[in-house]
């Protein structure tokens, strides 16, 4: 099966032996992981798509692949438009496209490992429309037929130490079990590889770019917990951080354990954790409360201590990214730069801070018309040499004290008066979010509208959020907090804003097949005292410190007080950033930072 089609045609073959008439193809893992490891990348293996964010069904006569707004181009690029339809999302849901099209009383497989409660749900509805059924798999029929398919990591785990974390462990179990006791249950269950790590303060190496280890939990009203995690990836050191009131067993002992909890109120999250989980509880008789996974708010608020390591993390990397600006400034001109090269010299200005664990996720590098695809991935096959035009660089690091992301333009010769406005509009919008002051209780939907308004002006928009949570030393992506309007890509937030939260601020611009533009900070959710204030309010501390590039800013374009923002911003990264460089990057940075 060396080529996608075969895959197709074999998954069809496999389809009918286990009597399905179609098969749900998630990009996800048994966490509901957004990054997953390789073991679990069936989506790509299946049709070549390489982004983060898809699903597929496959049917007899024919296959559909399903997409948000950040892949419309690159779907295209990577998945063979002669055996797949493209669908895109959210206009249309998988599931309104099950009902559509699913054979009249067919036989719909899923793998309940792979999906929500909720969306099992939702898809038997849509089916039962049409007379046709969902069935659970006992046997993953892209598994039966993926012979050479990865193993899961064997990478031990680390400990998260409290000087860094902020709170021991012990402080957390003790936390959620008074969360349990509130709500009279016995126990939760914890699969979100990010609130694992959080909750027992370590992390792994099981999913590139996040530092998680593949485990599930269930944690106890009494503070104790059970860890479900294969026992050749601890360590001694682990083993004592974690101490007696965590009983750790082999990670595929945890299916049985859910169904010893008879007469028991077990606390599951219905969008965080997969069907099966609930079906096996409420299979050993357990009352199920479907809640929100108890650590997630907890996590997103980050604590004083998270707090200053992220901004020691920023000083760090904003060092790299002046090193890299400098030398891609000087190097792309003379051609012989391709996508490829430039992410792999930012990755090696990041490994000479010292201190890089890891990327946070894999550098969105796009020359030209490839900027123009939001998450681009690039490969061998699409490595593009950096010529004349824009270049666009999205990357981040891991560090033990902090996660970063940050989105820079560079242009490669003179950039056309269309870029400058285009880029200039972008700026406004990012500088709307980074000024603006909110009372409490406001949701991210509520402000996203500021980074869009100078585009909205000339008939222009972007195609995603304009921010996401970041995680301390975890997930570049993290929920709940978000800024995003309702109809984009995950639907609107309603988490509200608090205090101590990290997100990113990153308004774009793509024009289709010749360039594309981000601007990307990230900012932390603070207290604002505001004389006579009747409410508490809140607005943004800008994290990020890293030059935004005057020669692509229209001055004219912007208002005094964005002005003042800038030149305040610009003066703010050089006293933070100069004293960490050499004295040819610091003169450079000292021009790039000089009042506009």
């Amino acid at each position: 099966m060396s080529t996608h089609a075969d895959r197709l045609a074999a998954l069809r073959t496999q389809l009918a032996a286990q009597q399905l008439d179609g098969f749900v193809v998630p990009l996800t893992d048994e966490h509901l992981s957004e990054y997953v490891g390789d073991y679990a990348q069936r989506l790509g293996w299946l049709t070549g798509f390489q982004g983060s964010a898809g699903n597929a069904v496959v049917l007899p006569e024919q296959a559909a692949i399903f997409t948000d707004g950040r892949y419309t181009l690159q779907v295209r690029e990577q998945v063979d438009a002669a055996h797949w339809r493209y669908v895109a999302v959210p206009q249309t849901s998988l599931t309104d496209w099950l009902g559509q099209h699913a054979p009249d009383g067919g036989r719909i497989g899923y793998d309940p490992w792979l999906h929500s409660r909720a969306w099992v749900d939702e898809a038997r509805k849509a089916l039962a429309e049409r007379g046709a059924e969902l069935v659970a798999v006992d046997v993953n029929p892209i598994d039966a037929i993926w012979r050479d398919r990865p193993v899961p990591s064997a990478a031990t785990l680390a400990v998260q130490p409290d000087a860094v974390a902020g709170k021991s462990a012990a402080e957390k179990r003790g936390d959620i079990a008074e969360w349990l006791s509130e709500r009279r249950a016995d126990a939760v269950v914890l699969t979100a590889l990010d609130s694992i790590a959080w909750a027992f303060n370590v992390r792994g190496a099981d999913v590139p770019r996040t530092p998680v280890a593949l485990a599930c939990a269930i944690l106890h009203a009494d503070a104790t917990a059970d860890l479900f995690v294969a026992p050749k990836k601890l360590t001694d050191a682990v083993r004592q951080h974690l101490g007696n009131a965590v009983r750790v067993h082999d990670r595929t002992a945890f299916a049985g354990a859910l169904g010893q909890f008879a007469g028991k109120r077990v606390a599951a999250d219905p969008g965080g954790a997969v069907a099966a989980i609930f079906d096996a509880l409420e299979a050993g008789g357990a009352k199920v409360i479907g809640v929100r996974d108890p650590a997630l708010l907890a996590k997103a608020i980050k604590n004083d201590v998270e707090i200053a390591g992220h901004r020691a993390a920023q000083v760090r990397d904003g060092a790299a990214m002046v090193r890299f600006l400098r030398w891609i400034e000087g190097e792309a001109p003379k051609g012989g730069q391709t996508e490829l090269s430039a992410a792999a010299k930012l990755e090696e200005f990041r490994k000479a801070t010292g201190a890089l664990k890891d990327l946070s996720f894999d550098s969105i590098s796009g020359a030209g018309a490839h900027g123009a695809i939001p998450h681009y991935h690039v490969t061998e096959e699409s490595n593009a040499p950096i010529e004349p035009g824009l270049f666009l660089i999205d990357s981040g690091g891991q560090y033990v004290d902090g996660t970063t992301d940050i989105t820079r333009v560079v242009p490669v010769g003179p950039p056309t008066d269309e870029m400058r406005n285009r880029f200039t509009r972008v700026l406004k919008g990012m500088i709307a979010i980074s000024r603006v002051v909110f009372p409490e209780g406001t949701v991210g939907g509520q402000i996203d509208v500021l980074a869009r308004q100078p585009l909205w002006e000339i008939g222009l928009d972007y195609p995603h959020g304009t921010g996401h949570g970041v995680g301390a030393f975890l997930s570049v992506h993290e929920g709940p907090q978000r800024i995003a309007a309702p109809n984009y890509p995950g639907g609107g937030p309603t988490e509200p804003l608090r205090a101590g939260m990290f997100l990113s601020n990153e308004p774009g611009y793509y024009k289709a097949g010749e360039y594309g533009i981000r601007i990307e900070n990230l900012i932390l959710v603070e207290q604002r005292r505001i004389d006579g204030a009747e409410q508490p309010m809140l607005g943004f501390e800008t994290l990020t410190f890293v030059p935004i590039e005057r020669d692509l800013i229209e001055p004219d374009l912007l208002t005094a007080d964005e002005r003042e923002w800038l030149n305040a911003y610009h003066a703010e990264t050089l006293r933070r950033i100069a004293p960490e460089l050499g004295a040819d990057d610091r003169a450079w940075l000292e021009a790039k930072c000089a009042p506009l």
